[in-house]
């Protein structure tokens, strides 16, 4: 789902009018705000779902036991996992297929006949950003820098949240988590100010666009 296709604009408008209905409450709406980020994410390849999932719990899980254990060995361990789960997803989409080829070059040029197709893989959309996100949270408990989220609703909301999924930036949980305590009325000010740089980044867009195909 393009930022700036009119799919987006018709999700956005419809995820603005519901997060804004006085009759929800704030839990009720969270919860609508991680569907909806969840839907905004699986709209390309639903599929890819299962890897936001993983990373999400297993980062829960990995931070809530280095806080509840004092000892450093099983610390580290949980640390372990979430690093090689993370990374080890991060790494096998982005260079599987590169280490294939490159596997194959080399065996190759040692007159070792070897040639396995390559699996073709799509690298899912913004997994970079989600990975380096949860990994942030289980880092930043690891060094005590911040207690692991109560609630498994507002960890899963700080990691799939739409507006920065796909395109960054990586926000803290320290950061983020702290604003899920209570509800917060958009202000008619802040608002426009929103929709004017929303209007404002889709004009560069097309701006550079031109430029580009220029001739």
């Amino acid at each position: 789902m393009q930022f700036n296709s009119l799919v987006f604009l018709v999700f956005f408008v419809c995820v603005l009018l519901v997060r804004q209905l006085p009759v929800l409450s704030w839990k009720g709406k969270k919860v609508f705000l991680l569907l909806a980020s969840w839907f905004f994410y699986g709209f390309w390849v639903p599929s890819y779902l299962l890897l936001l999932w993983i990373s999400t719990v297993v980062d829960w899980i990995a931070g809530s036991r280095i806080h509840r254990s004092s000892d450093p060995v099983i610390r580290k361990r949980w640390l372990i996992v979430s690093l090689v789960v993370n990374l080890g997803l991060l790494g096998f989409f982005k260079y599987w297929d590169f280490f294939i080829g490159t596997t194959v070059a080399v065996m190759g040029a040692l007159g070792v006949p070897w040639s396995p197709e390559p699996l073709g893989l799509i690298l899912p959309i913004g997994i970079s950003f989600y990975t380096f996100q949860t990994l942030s949270y289980t880092l930043d408990i690891y060094r005590g820098d911040f207690k692991p989220s109560r609630s498994f609703l507002d960890y899963s909301f700080y990691v799939a949240f739409f507006p920065q999924l796909v395109a960054g930036p990586i926000v803290r949980a320290r950061q983020f988590l702290p604003q899920c305590d209570e509800d917060r009325r958009v202000t008619t000010g802040e608002l426009g100010w929103g929709l004017g740089l929303v209007i404002l980044g889709l004009f560069e867009k097309v701006v550079v666009s031109d430029a580009l195909i220029a001739p």
